[in-house]
């Protein structure tokens, strides 16, 4: 017998707020988060601007020795944890500890503590090189260290799927407590993407918005005059939980997950490709057992580029038919950047806020109508909706698309 799943605790770290109620009230306001890089020298480089976070102090939460042991993207992921765990109000001391798990998503792991490796190496010398370099860099670090804190023994894996990596890691711990194999599971995903080189080889792919001069107008996804993604980092990290379970403590329930489907377009590597959109999200609908008449609003992939937004609109329209165009969708890209392995986790959570709130909120910087993107992308204003059911897509490099829906509860189910 499948098991309810449900959102107990929400945590975030982002270029707007650190805390869900900072990042909420800034993405309903139509704030953007992208403004100049300060953490590395952009001198020879044409993008000048990122999602950076500079309002993260990691000695908050971490004592020096713990800060040193850890890779930005692992400060990231346990600091969202944090939040998520207390948020729940979970007692993580009561036994049960095998029945917890974690699963986070990650795109590129560990990469500063890489290059800071390989830069010792080159250019001071082999005996320079951090002796703890392999723990910082491996991708499951961050799970591992948040299992450790908390003293989680469930399951505990990383998912790595580029851009669909926290969605594909919200969806396989949604399937764990599901199928009965744990009672509850932090999930989400973590990545700390502004490192020289990593950013100097997106820059060097052509697919970065070059709008410096104006940063926070930079991203305009569906926008006809949009011309590139912005890349930002970030975590978003959920405790999923057993309905039952979590109606037992009477633990605050922000939705329910209903439906998971994951994809593959075996197609390109850059490019995405409409019938695996399209396969993801009907198999999301099918898992969640809903019409796509009962779909109330849609979290977009989003990202900005020209091609990743016109394929997006075009497998919604594909699936929804007429009704695609009565749905209200908004990307919380054209705020924050696209975190990467974040940025499906973080939407989750801006889907389940936009539940409880009865806010949707918006596109912001859309200033020319496309002819190819002809929805209702809710711009530039958050607009008040009654949402009872959600949909948020993922769409990552490799093809890979992981879509989720996410249902409200009756007062009568809590």
């Amino acid at each position: 017998m499948r098991k309810r799943v449900v959102v107990t605790g929400m945590g975030v770290i982002t270029p707007l707020g650190n805390c869900i109620k900072d990042f909420w009230n800034a993405i309903v306001n139509g704030q953007s988060g992208v403004k100049n890089i300060t953490r590395f020298s952009i001198e020879d480089f044409p993008v000048k601007i990122a999602g950076e976070i500079t309002n993260f102090r990691p000695e908050g939460f971490f004592t020096d020795d713990k800060m040193d042991r850890l890779d930005r993207f692992s400060q990231f992921a346990l600091a969202s944890a944090y939040e998520a765990v207390n948020d729940s109000k979970i007692d993580v001391k009561k036994g049960g500890r095998y029945d917890i798990g974690v699963v986070l998503g990650t795109s590129v792991g560990g990469i500063y503590s890489h290059e800071k490796a390989a830069e010792d190496l080159f250019t001071r010398g082999f005996k320079f090189v951090d002796p703890i370099s392999i723990p910082k860099v491996m991708y499951n670090s961050g799970a591992c260290h948040i299992a450790r804190h908390f003293g989680f023994m469930g399951p505990n894996y990383t998912v790595t799927t580029a851009c669909a990596s926290g969605a594909n890691a919200i969806g396989e711990a949604y399937k764990i407590i599901r199928d009965g194999y744990a009672k509850a599971m932090v999930t989400g995903g973590a990545d700390a993407t502004l490192s020289p080189v990593f950013f100097a080889a997106w820059c060097k792919l052509r697919v970065l918005s070059r709008q410096n001069d104006s940063p926070q107008k930079a991203c305009k996804p569906f926008s006809k005059n949009r011309d590139g993604l912005v890349v930002a980092e970030g975590a978003g990290v959920l405790m999923l939980e057993e309905l039952e379970s979590a109606k037992e403590r009477n633990a605050c329930i922000y939705g329910e997950i209903i439906g998971y489907g994951s994809t593959n377009d075996a197609y390109h590597l850059t490019f995405p490709h409409i019938d695996g959109e399209v396969k993801a999200i009907e198999n999301a609908l099918k898992d969640a057992q809903v019409s796509k008449e009962d779909v109330d609003y849609i979290n977009a992939h989003g990202t900005a580029t020209a091609i990743n937004d016109s394929v997006e609109t075009d497998a919604i329209k594909k699936v929804f038919g007429d009704k695609a165009y009565s749905i209200p969708i908004s990307s919380t890209k054209s705020m924050l950047g696209h975190t990467l392995g974040a940025s499906g986790a973080i939407e989750l959570i801006t889907c389940a806020l936009s539940l409880n709130k009865s806010i949707i909120p918006p596109t912001i910087n859309y200033e020319e109508p496309d002819p190819k993107c002809d929805l209702d992308y809710v711009p530039n204003k958050a607009r008040k909706a009654d949402i009872n059911v959600s949909l948020s897509n993922s769409f990552g490099f490799g093809g890979n698309n992981a879509v989720l829906i996410l249902k409200k509860l009756n007062n009568d189910e809590i």
